[in-house]
């Protein structure tokens, strides 16, 4: 297994990273790493909590986990940092602004009691009974109503048939 030095990494990780966002497979080929070896790399800084993203989307399509990366490592910065912060990484304050504001609203919906989820639960389960006794009963007027379709045609046909017999 070969290793690899820290400005190496530290090379990698800038290039993988924001602003420039090279994928997994433009690095590996430029630099000859194995895609497993960066991989690891990767995952390995995002356990640490830097920003890496999987992707070479844009700041908008970063997962959430990323997100909230930025949003913690923001979190104590005043305006001017938080500029610096924001072109170090290619985002814009106003981003990493709603991102903080989604985060809070996330948390702002009360969790459930177990009793109440046992309520939501009993009237799911309550619902589904009354979906499928409906899906059935529909099933029954629609065999009704093509039985009764197929009554008229015939009706109708023996109408034009013995009318037919009758005008000669």
């Amino acid at each position: 297994m070969r290793r690899y030095s820290e400005a190496v990494k530290a090379e990698v990780r800038r290039r993988m990273g924001p602003p420039q966002r090279q994928s997994v497979a433009e690095l590996s080929k430029e630099l000859g790493i194995h895609v497993i070896t960066l991989y690891k790399w990767r995952k390995a800084w995002r356990l640490q909590g830097e920003v890496v993203p999987a992707s070479q989307k844009d700041p908008e399509g970063w997962g959430s986990a990323d997100k909230f990366t930025v949003v913690l490592e923001s979190a104590g910065l005043n305006s001017t940092e938080l500029a610096a912060y924001c072109r170090e990484r290619g985002l814009f304050p106003e981003q990493v602004a709603r991102w903080r504001q989604a985060a809070q609203d996330a948390n702002a919906q009360p969790l459930l009691t177990m009793a109440d989820q046992k309520d939501l639960q009993k009237r799911h389960q309550e619902d589904q009974r009354e979906i499928k006794r409906l899906q059935q009963e529909l099933r029954r007027k629609d065999k009704a109503l093509a039985e009764a379709a197929a009554l008229l045609i015939a009706s109708k046909k023996i109408q034009a048939y013995w009318g037919e017999d009758e005008g000669d």
